[in-house]
This record gives C-alpha cells, structure tokens and sequence, in this order.
C-alpha cells in the first residue's frame, strides 16, 4: 500500500491511513487545533491523490481506531453486511466517488451497498467531493423511517419544534410548541433541551406534550433529551415516551465521557422497543457534531470529518428515527466561520444518508463563531436541496436557554415553498385539516395558535 505522491517533484509521505485521512480534510479549525491538518493546500492536494489511488477493502483494514482499543470499531467491523461490502471492496475511494455520482446510481442503489460500507469510506468519499457533489448524492440517498410520522420520503421536508425554556417551565414549552405547530413546523419531534437533568422534570414536560399531542391529535413525536440514564428512569415513573435520545461521539473514549457505551445503549434501545408510546418500528434519536471527540481529548489523532462518520457507525445499529448533526454548536474552535460550518453541515448529511441514515442538521451558530444570518440562511435552503430530512424550528430561531442561533418557525415554511417540499404525509393532511397549511402554502389559520386546544 502506497502511501506517497509527488508534485511538482517534491514527495509527499503519510505515515498511516489515519494521516491521509485527517491531512485530506478540508481547512477545518479543529483539526488545526489538534494538529492533524495538512501544512498547506500542496499537501492536501497531495493527501487527496493518494487517498483516491487507496481501495474501500484497504480502509476496511485500517480503521482510524484499531479493532481492539474500540468498541464503536467492533460494532462497525462485527455488524458489516459481508455480500453488500463484496460488491464495492474493490473500488478505490476515487471510483466510489465517481459511481456515487453517476446518473444511473439510484437511491436505492445506494441503499443495498450502505450495510457493508465502514464510516472510514463515507469519510474517505466525502473528503473528495465538493459542495455540490455532496449535495447531489445527499438528495439521491433516500432513508425512510417511521414512527407516528413518516420521515425521509421524496418532496418532503420536516422540522423539530424545539420549544426550550430556561427553567423548564411547562407551560412555557407548551406555549411554544402551540407557536411551532401554528406555522407548520414539528412534523420530525417535539424536543425539548431541559435545564433540569432530572427523571422527575424530564416524566413532566414528557407528559404535558403527549396531552397537548393527543387531544389535537398532532401526528408527531415527543422527546425530552436529557441523558438517556435519566430518560430510563423517567420511563420508570410511568411517562409516555415516543423516542429516546442521546448524543454520541465517535469513540469508545468519547463516549464515556458522555456518560455512555454500547451496553447502555443496547439497554435503552430494548426498553424503547418494550414501551415506547409510538407506533413505531423506529424509537431512537441521536444527536453528533463535529469536534465533540477532540472536546473530550479522546480522537485518537483521527481527524474530526472521520470521527463524525463513527458516530454514524455506532447510530446505525439502532435503527434511528432521527439523526441530528448540531453543525455549529460546538464552537469555533471546530468550525470557526460560516464556510466551514456550512461544509460540514453537508458532509455529515452526506455521510450519515451513505449509511444507511434518516438526518437532519441543526443549521446554527454560537454567537462568537464568524457566520451572519444569511450565511446561515443559505445554508437552510442548501440542506433543503441536499434532501435534509428535517432541521430544527424555534422562537424567531435564537435559543433563549442554549444561546445559539438557529432556524425559526417562519423559516420552514418558507425554505418548502421555496423548495416545493412538504411536511409528513401524516402531518400534511393535518395541517390542511386544521386550516393551517396546504402543502406549502398558508392557509386562513397559519400561525394562528388558538387553532391548537
């Protein structure tokens, strides 16, 4: 396995796969503070040509954390559908590139060889891609899920009404929710941040919106996303929960710092699957975001794309319901401005829907990273192209718990008329019941919150 190429006739040599695969990336200020990142654009440019020359089995065999140091490694490496990875084991990552794009590659395609792809090659595959390729396969890869809604399906584009409040007041989340569901929004989930990370606040709020739900018969999901150990032991108090939730990252280290590993999640994923409130078959969500393995020192000297596509290994295994990358969250330490953010946002769409994915992405900001408001504003309508499934949707799109910048309720609507996309089958024809909404047209009660008992 040749590692080195030479331009210009200065050679340029990698010491591992791991080392193509972070020197690759594009600029993203995270890798530069974890010092992985190429020295200049040569060398980069120079990382590409041998990562496109390296074949899909030889990134099965040298994973970005070895086998026996990571459990998230042998769940990816343990679960990989042997007949599906045969048929593309042979391509370089170049030519998977070039067969991704390719007109006659369908979605379904796409779909019968996603349980024998490794995150390694949906990183390797991102990193030669631009923007727009990104986008083009993004909107091919259709993952339909199914809960009280249907989410993923062709034309259709839904939102998670995220109605925070800072001292988890209920009925300031009801409120809010009322708000959201008055301007079309909330067909992905109903979610709440709490502040309170406890099982009694989390069974309140859980409770307060299946009520709310139900005697509006509102075709959607709730979710509180506390930790899921407190979320286990809401469900213990006798609560409705529709979906469970957890962040992950994209190491076994990572992982616990957050509190979790395999087994845990094993765990709650069986009990979901035992109790959950929702018509299911799927139960879960899980929220990633590039950066969050190096915020816990635990990257392994892995670049952040490749980390973020681990992340989507590990999700894989429950069969989600919703995938979020919270794309601007971390901080400008990971993606410092609106190009790398935006990047990213359509890299993890892009990586997470070759796996086999329903995702969405929290399209946002903190306030001392170097994005405005139009640059996140494009970036909407870009995810809504790529086939995003949802994105977020909250009070005038400023988080007044979190304190970041986000979607707006107003912004939905807009991006599916500008887009001609609409929400769930199941809350389309809600929407149209209730007056509020037809497809991606207003209707006489749009944002009218007295609509909702």
């Amino acid at each position: 396995m040749e590692l080195s190429a030479t331009i210009r006739g200065v050679a340029y040599r990698f010491d591992s796969v791991k080392d193509v695969l972070a020197r690759a990336n594009p600029p993203k200020s995270g890798d530069d503070l974890a010092g992985v990142s190429a020295r200049d654009a040569v060398e980069r440019v120079a990382a590409r040509a041998v990562l496109a020359d390296l074949t899909l089995a030889e990134l099965r065999e040298h994973p970005v954390v070895p086998y026996e140091a990571d459990e998230l490694t042998r769940v990816v490496e343990d679960e990989l559908d042997a007949a599906a990875f045969k048929a593309v084991a042979h391509l370089t990552v170049g030519q998977f590139r070039e067969w991704l794009l390719d007109g006659a590659t369908t979605g379904a395609t796409m779909r019968a060889v996603a349980a024998g792809l490794t995150p390694e090659m949906a990183a390797a595959a991102c990193k030669l891609m631009s923007n727009l390729d990104l986008m083009t396969v993004g909107a091919k890869a259709e993952v339909v899920v199914r809960a009280n809604g249907t989410l993923g399906l062709p034309g259709r584009l839904s939102s998670r009404v995220q109605p925070n409040h800072p001292t988890d007041d209920v009925e300031g989340i009801l409120a809010s929710t009322r708000e959201g569901l008055a301007y079309g929004c909330g067909d992905a989930v109903i979610g709440v941040n709490p502040a309170t990370d406890s099982a009694e606040s989390t069974a309140a709020i859980l409770r307060a919106l299946d009520d709310l739900l139900r005697r509006n018969e509102v075709p959607t999901q709730h979710c509180v996303l506390s930790h899921v150990t407190v979320q286990l032991r809401a469900l213990q108090l006798g609560c409705p929960m529709d979906l469970m939730f957890q962040s992950l990252a994209g190491t076994e280290a990572a992982n616990r710092a957050f509190g979790i590993d395999v087994a845990l999640l094993d765990e709650a994923w069986a009990t979901m699957k035992a109790k959950t409130s929702n018509r299911g078959p799927n139960v879960m969500y899980f929220e990633t975001g590039q950066g969050s393995a190096l915020s816990s020192q635990a990257h392994h000297g892995a670049d952040q794309v490749t980390l973020e596509a681990r992340c989507y290994g590990l999700a894989r295994r429950y069969r989600p319901f919703l995938v979020n990358t919270v794309v601007g969250f971390i901080g400008p330490e990971y993606l410092e401005d609106g190009a790398q953010i935006s990047r990213a946002a359509l890299e993890d769409h892009f990586m997470g829907k070759l796996l086999g994915l329903p995702m969405g992405c929290d399209a946002c900001f903190t306030y001392h990273a170097s994005m405005g408001q139009d640059e996140l504003e494009s970036l909407k309508v870009l995810l809504g192209a790529a086939g995003c499934c949802y994105l977020m949707s909250l009070p005038v799109g400023d988080d007044i718990m979190l304190n970041y910048q986000s979607t707006s309720f107003h912004d939905i609507p807009t991006v599916r008329r500008l887009l001609g996309k609409r929400p769930t089958p199941e809350f389309d024809a809600w929407l149209a019941a209730r007056g509020i909404a037809d497809g991606a047209t207003p209707g006489p009660r749009f944002g009218d919150v007295e609509v909702l008992r």
